[in-house]
């Protein structure tokens, strides 16, 4: 299986503006090793939705996976107690 591209919504840019530096740091190694493996250990997908979820400490990564054109697409990036909320 080849490499995915991971496509990153231009609204993400607001989504991440509250977050801290450290957290910030670690979500955005997540992402990218969504390359790699768009299915990691402890990855979720979402009932009722073509979509997946992976957790960092407080932080929830919602994306999408593409199988067919090899394609990641990260939806939202939120607190656990709101991100679901907008999805």
């Amino acid at each position: 299986m080849g490499r995915y591209e991971v496509l990153i919504l231009p609204s993400l840019k607001k989504d991440i503006k509250g977050i801290p530096n450290s957290d910030l740091r670690r979500i955005t190694e997540k992402i990218s090793a969504l390359q790699i493996d768009p299915r990691p250990m402890g990855c979720v997908k979402l009932p009722g939705r073509d979509y997946y979820r992976i957790r960092q400490r407080d932080y929830r990564i919602v994306y999408e996976i593409k199988d067919s054109v090899l394609i990641v697409a990260v939806i939202k990036v939120g607190h656990r107690g709101d991100v679901y909320r907008q999805v």
